[in-house]
């Protein structure tokens, strides 16, 4: 590969994700600039309509998330149509829009919440320059000790080229597409060589000396803050997720990175719903949420009811939402009613919000048109 590709591919990484102020203020005015060309993509999920338009970043975070939350909640989904794109709002019972924040002021506040458009998980490994230690329930630093001695996990460092090779084929594809399916996102394997790897390092968790865990890793300019990029697990079987072995992986990094003076261990973005998966994965290891480091922290998920159904009731008390409270803070929003308990099963403690807040939705979506029978 010539100086020249691997610069570009550094460049073309930057510019998706980079925290420097000034690269990340002209990637969200780019993306303003287009949202909205592709117009309305619209889908049926049993009796709801459901739509999602503006930012294009939101095709591949949040319409695969609206779309896997209604399979969740026994929903046939069929596939996409478009609408052309426009000022109005489409005709749909939930309508997601991927705005500016004064785009999302200026829509509808009746039946409708703004939210931060993405989230990142951040693991404080030193406060006000001293060691902070990684906290985790007595049950999993017990579970961790436990198979750690039974299991022979040991962690590996390396900065190998054909080390990530390896990882990109045996475990973080596999992976993404047995979690994903079709949905699956990541990043190219000359990216990962030259815009992550040679600015970070390549992590394997071995089990009695054989490889069965790995995450890629990149470290910031300063050295202060390392971020995790790429993981999977070999073959992305779920058994290795079953034995401990991916929160081992997590923990064995931060204090691997706790040793070496890194302050903080940013362990991804993820959709703006406490019924992400992963989110309440990594709520275990007490991370705070925080909006991105990049551009996205200028983005704003505005989700609008249009219409009142037992389907849109339903979406919403399964799916706790994180918003954007007035003081800038980060809270909770648990939708319930008479018949639908919140999900408090779902739990903000832990993740350094704010608050959490308990929404009637009769008071929510009243004065909305009503469809599909009792509520």
């Amino acid at each position: 590969m010539t100086p020249a590709t691997a610069a570009w591919e550094r460049a073309r990484f930057a510019w998706a994700g980079s925290g420097n102020r000034v690269l990340a203020t002209a990637r969200h005015l780019s993306d303003t600039a287009t949202a909205g060309r592709d117009g309305w993509q619209l889908f049926q999920a049993g009796p709801l309509r459901i739509g999602y338009g503006g930012y294009r970043a939101g095709q591949r975070h949040v319409l695969p998330f609206l779309r896997e939350r209604a399979r969740a909640a026994g929903l046939a989904t069929g596939g996409l149509t478009t609408e052309p794109a426009g000022r109005s709002l489409p005709d749909a019972d939930l309508v997601a829009l991927g705005c500016p924040p004064g785009r999302a002021a200026a829509l509808p506040s009746a039946a409708a919440i703004v939210a931060p458009f993405r989230v990142h998980l951040v693991l404080p490994l030193a406060e006000a320059g001293r060691p902070r230690p990684v906290v985790v329930s007595r049950k999993e630093r017990q579970r961790f000790a436990r198979e750690r001695v039974r299991r022979g996990w040991e962690l590996e460092v390396t900065r190998s080229g054909a080390d990530l090779d390896y990882f990109h084929q045996r475990m973080h594809l596999p992976t993404m597409a047995s979690r994903h399916g079709d949905d699956a996102r990541s990043v190219g394997l000359r990216a990962a060589h030259d815009a992550i790897l040679a600015r970070g390092v390549l992590f394997f968790v071995t089990e009695n000396g054989e490889r069965r865990a790995g995450m890629l890793c990149r470290l910031d300019g300063t050295g202060r803050v390392l971020t995790l990029r790429l993981a999977g697990v070999l073959d992305g079987a779920p058994e290795h997720y079953r034995s401990g072995i991916f929160m081992a992986t997590y923990l064995l990094i931060a204090r691997w990175a706790a040793d070496r003076g890194v302050e903080r261990l940013d362990l991804s973005g993820t959709e703006p719903f406490l019924s992400k998966g992963i989110l309440q994965f990594k709520r275990k290891l007490h991370p705070r949420v925080e909006l991105p480091p990049d551009h996205f922290a200028h983005k704003r998920l505005w989700l609008g009811v249009r219409r009142d159904t037992p389907a849109v009731r339903d979406l919403l008390t399964a799916n706790p939402v994180l918003t954007l409270a007035s003081s800038g803070r980060i809270e909770a929003v648990y939708f319930h009613d008479a018949r639908r308990a919140p999900r408090t099963d779902l739990r903000w403690e832990g993740l350094g919000l704010g608050a959490a807040r308990h929404v009637d939705l009769d008071g929510f979506l009243a004065g909305l048109p009503t469809a599909g029978g009792p509520r």
